[in-house]
């Protein structure tokens, strides 16, 4: 049973991972034309850090049962960054975030970048949705084989 419930842990860190990333695409794409923000300055586009980290500690590990070929690794996001590249400068004298010379600084978010992203997302959320449902069939089918 301990290893249904790694799988149905890791696919779950997996769908979260990939939840953080759409949010931060969607902040992404909804942000597209913001010149000024809290901080000051244009948006900057954001993205997710992922890392791999060890499967939480099942019954057997904390009771000294190790089983060495069990090295499982979820997914979990670590760090949001923010874009280091320069903004973009469009030339409008009557906007009101204009510089003195006339240009709006606008953030440097490419909308065929982040839809592919979220294409990519969205993906990699199925398939962890997929593992889940696979991890659940086998559970499933081991406890009619125990009737």
């Amino acid at each position: 049973m301990s290893d249904f419930l790694s799988g149905f842990r890791i696919g779950s860190s997996g769908m979260a991972a990939q939840r953080a990333r759409q949010n931060t695409i969607s902040s992404n794409i909804a942000n597209i034309n913001t010149t000024r923000t809290p901080e000051g300055g244009p948006y900057r586009r954001k993205d997710v850090v992922f890392e791999a980290m060890p499967d939480a500690k099942s019954f057997g590990d904390i009771m000294g049962v190790n089983d060495p070929k069990a090295d499982f690794n979820r997914v979990q996001v670590t760090d949001i960054v923010h874009d280091t590249k320069a903004p973009i400068l469009k030339y409008e004298p009557g906007h009101p975030d204009a510089n003195e010379e006339g240009y709006v600084a606008y953030p440097n978010i490419n909308i065929m970048e982040e839809m592919t992203n979220m294409i990519q997302a969205t993906r990699a959320y199925e398939a962890n949705v997929q593992a889940v449902q696979a991890t659940k069939d086998m559970a499933l089918s081991a406890l009619e084989i125990g009737r």
